[in-house]
């Protein structure tokens, strides 16, 4: 093999390292869960696990999102038990204030198993 066909076959290998690899960062970004707020029943808003963000509730409670987990970090209920309740994940879970009737649900990313592992069709 010639000087010219090594150096032509390695650039074609780190490109497609690289891009393999920004695809792969890329859909964790995309997939890695949400939570739906619902409030007196009623749907509230949808927020990604990917995104850190604090997100108002009314003028009752307060939800954090960071490092891809929500908790509750404010509520203006007698017993606050809400803020006690363990983090949603990109695997599920709930937070629940029954006085202010807040509910958040962790939703799965899409493409996942019930078990919570990640389906990868690449390998």
């Amino acid at each position: 093999m010639k000087k010219k066909e090594l150096i032509f076959f390695a650039a074609v290998l780190i490109a497609a390292a690289a891009i393999w690899a920004g695809m792969k960062i890329t859909r964790q970004n995309e997939d890695c869960g949400s939570i739906q707020i619902t409030v007196n029943g009623r749907e509230y808003g949808t927020y990604s696990l990917g995104k850190d963000q604090v997100i108002s509730i009314n003028e009752t409670n307060v939800c954090e999102i960071r490092d891809g987990k929500a908790t509750m970090i404010e509520a203006n209920c007698p017993d606050q038990l809400c803020m006690s309740q363990p983090s949603i994940t990109a695997e599920g879970g709930f937070i629940i204030c029954l006085p202010n009737t807040v509910f958040i649900e962790g939703i799965p990313a899409a493409g996942s198993r019930e078990d919570g592992t990640a389906i990868d069709a690449v390998g």
